[in-house]
C-alpha cells in the first residue's frame, strides 16, 4: 500500500521489451507484451530488497534487481496496456514511492498502486500560488471521481476540485511543491497520466449491486 506522497523523482535508465509488440496498448500505440524496466532512484533503493514494492508513476512494481542506486522491475502485459509505462524512454522522469511502513503517517490517502486506467492532460492554468489542471478520461473512470474526493494521478495523491461529466474531465489544483517535486510539474497538455480512483468507491458500487455482477 502507498500514500500518494512522492518520495523522489527517478530517471528511467532503460525499458527493454521482452517480447514482440502487441497492438492495442492502453496508451494508443504498440506496446510490448512484457518489459523489463530499470530506474535510477537513490532514495527509494537505499533500503530496497528483492521483492519489495515501489510505485512508479503510481503503478506498483516488484523489485527484482537492485544496487548502485538502481532497481529493475518486470512489467507485464496488463500493466503495459492499462498504464503509461510502455511509453517511457531512457531519461524519462518518474514519480517514485516505497510501500508505506505500518508505523508511518498516512499523509495522502490509501493508494494501492493498481492503476485503473489513463487520462490525458486537457489544460493547465497557472495561478499566483498554484496551478489548475484538468484531466480528461473515460466515463468508466469518471464515474468514480467525486468533487473533494481523492484521486491518484501518476501516483500523486490529489483532491478533486470539480467534475464535469459533459466534457469528461475533472480538475485538480497543484501547489508549488507538487509542481517542483513530481512529474506533474513537467507534464504538457496532451500527455498521458495514470489514474487510480479511490478504492472505497469501487467496493461500495459492488456491494450496492449485490456483489454478483
Amino acid at each position: 500500500m502507498f500514500t500518494g506522497i512522492i518520495e523522489e523523482l527517478g530517471t528511467v535508465e532503460s525499458l527493454d521489451l521482452l517480447d514482440g509488440p502487441d497492438r492495442g496498448g492502453g496508451v494508443g500505440k504498440e506496446v510490448g507484451t512484457a518489459a523489463r524496466l530499470t530506474i535510477r532512484g537513490p532514495k527509494v533503493t537505499e533500503d530496497a530488497g528483492h521483492g519489495d514494492s515501489i510505485a512508479v508513476n503510481g503503478c506498483c512494481l516488484t523489485v527484482v534487481e537492485y544496487g548502485d542506486g538502481l532497481f529493475t522491475a518486470d512489467v507485464m502485459r496488463e500493466s503495459l496496456q492499462r498504464t503509461s509505462l510502455g511509453g517511457l524512454e531512457k531519461g524519462s522522469p518518474v514519480n517514485l514511492e516505497r510501500a508505506v511502513a505500518a508505523h508511518a503517517r498516512l499523509g495522502g490517502h490509501i493508494v494501492q498502486g493498481h492503476v485503473d486506467g489513463t487520462g490525458t492532460i486537457a489544460s493547465r492554468t497557472p495561478g499566483e500560488h498554484w496551478e489548475d489542471v484538468r484531466v480528461a478520461t473515460t466515463p468508466e473512470i469518471l464515474k468514480y471521481v467525486a468533487e473533494k474526493g481523492s484521486i491518484a494521478i501518476d501516483g500523486v495523491s490529489l483532491t478533486v476540485t470539480d467534475v464535469d461529466d459533459a466534457s469528461g474531465t475533472f480538475g485538480v489544483s497543484l501547489i508549488p511543491t507538487t509542481l517542483e517535486l513530481t512529474v506533474l510539474g513537467r507534464n504538457q497538455v496532451g500527455d498521458t497520466v495514470n489514474l487510480e480512483v479511490d478504492v472505497i468507491a469501487k467496493y461500495v458500487e459492488r456491494l450496492l449491486a449485490g456483489g454478483t455482477k
